[in-house]
């Protein structure tokens, strides 16, 4: 399933819709570029429970947690994992043992340690604006992307 995302409007609304959706569990996987918008995705996510503040990366701290609106929501920043074993020492496990959103960016740098996405997202450059291609990885996830290919104007197989 593709999205075209031609603004910045639509790229949050499509994650407000994503977040929804998820109803603030499971395991969404960010791929793409630096600059290709997978931070302003999350920004999207966060806002369908309600967070209204900035997003930020969490480029340094690994993880950055949210309790919104009765749920749990890890948005994570591998970008500068230096061995995927470090989550272990940052309390990953938990992360993810927990019945909480992990949002991952970077997922490539958690690779062998990391648990299976429900949804792979890979963000890319396509003028204007991004484009969002979303890939299943288990069950749920392809219960997910149906649900949501039936909901978003604009998408396409």
């Amino acid at each position: 399933m593709q999205v075209q995302l031609p603004d910045e409007h639509t790229h949050v609304a499509f994650g407000e819709t994503l977040g929804r959706l998820l109803q603030g569990r499971g395991r969404l996987y960010l791929h793409g570029d630096l600059g290709a918008g997978k931070t302003t995705l999350t920004r999207g996510i966060l806002r369908a429970y309600g967070h209204r503040g900035a997003v930020k990366s969490p480029t340094y701290t690994l993880i950055e947690p949210y309790a919104l609106a009765g749920k749990r929501v890890y948005h994570l920043d591998l970008y500068r994992l230096g061995d995927p074993e470090e989550l272990e020492f940052i309390g990953g496990r938990d992360v993810f043992a927990d019945d909480a959103l992990c949002v991952v960016e970077w997922p490539s740098r958690g690779a062998g340690w990391l648990p299976p996405a429900d949804i792979n997202l890979t963000l890319e450059v396509a003028e204007p604006g991004r484009r969002a291609r979303l890939a299943s990885a288990t069950p749920r996830g392809a219960a997910l992307l149906a649900a949501l290919f039936e909901n978003a104007p604009g998408s396409g197989r």
